[in-house]
């Protein structure tokens, strides 16, 4: 992978994380569109560097949410901070376990597969539309729905399927909030990501020789960079826009990978 593949696609994952079109599925599209020719291991390895590049921009802009959670955390109460922050871990858990038993075989899916992400795109803009149609509340994420929640996340583990589009449309037909919705989308993330990487640096999974070491620090930091400038205007997106827009663009964008994955 070249420096200036790497840029390209470090400001992909930087501008999609924070809107509903699959950050992880763009990521495959562009390396075929690109020629990539890594290995999987090292196209995988690559992955993991830039979310974790936009993880870091997401602390960043919910850096007082994130304070508030934590401070009442430490306060050994009951209280909407620990609530908040049980139910979290509730949502991690189903991806923890898809994970730790399907690592292998999602591993192989993330190899330039844009006929696979073209058909999860297309799911994905199924679950756009239908949100789109549910009744907007004022309801607050449960812990039943954190937990149904977190299973659409660990489904969103497959490269085309929205994470923040299939958990917030998920939070959203389950009659919550869309604004409490993608918050909770957007903060339930983060443990998973350094979770991620912090067993693979363990595991000694981020060991593999990489071709080219700038273009992993060049991607991290074009998705840092993007993120930081993208993830507040494109959150408001997602609270105040109809979904439906995003449902056309992952039609559209699905339709032409399935047509693509015919000739590349």
């Amino acid at each position: 992978m070249s420096s200036f593949d790497a840029f390209i696609l470090g400001i992909i994952q930087g501008l999609t994380e924070f809107l509903p079109v699959s950050s992880s599925g763009h990521l495959e599209l562009g390396k075929a569109i690109l020629g990539d020719t890594s290995v999987p291991e090292e196209s995988l390895l690559f992955t993991v560097v830039v979310h974790f590049a936009t993880a870091l921009s997401t602390i960043v802009i919910f850096r007082k949410d994130i304070v508030e959670i934590v401070q009442g955390l430490f306060s050994f109460k009951w209280n909407k901070e620990t609530q908040f922050s049980a139910k979290i871990i509730l949502s991690m858990l189903p991806a923890v376990i898809v994970g730790l038993f399907f690592e292998e075989q999602l591993e192989a899916l993330f190899g330039g597969n844009i006929l696979l992400v073209g058909c999860m795109l297309i799911i994905t803009a199924a679950l756009l539309y239908f949100a789109d149609r549910a009744k907007d509340t004022q309801k607050n994420v449960s812990f039943p729905n954190a937990f149904v929640i977190g299973v659409s996340q660990a489904i969103a583990m497959l490269p085309g399927i929205s994470r923040s589009g299939a958990t917030i449309s998920t939070s959203v037909l389950l009659g919550n909030d869309k604004s409490k919705a993608a918050r909770f989308s957007f903060l339930m993330v983060i443990p998973l990501i350094f979770g991620k990487i912090a067993k693979d640096i363990m595991g000694g999974a981020l060991t593999t020789e990489v071709s080219n070491i700038s273009a992993l620090v060049i991607g991290f930091f074009a998705a840092f960079i993007a993120g930081l400038l993208a993830c507040t205007w494109m959150i408001k997106l997602v609270k105040k826009s109809k979904l439906s827009w995003f449902a056309i663009y992952c039609l559209i964008v699905g339709l032409i990978a399935i047509g693509a994955s015919f000739y590349l």
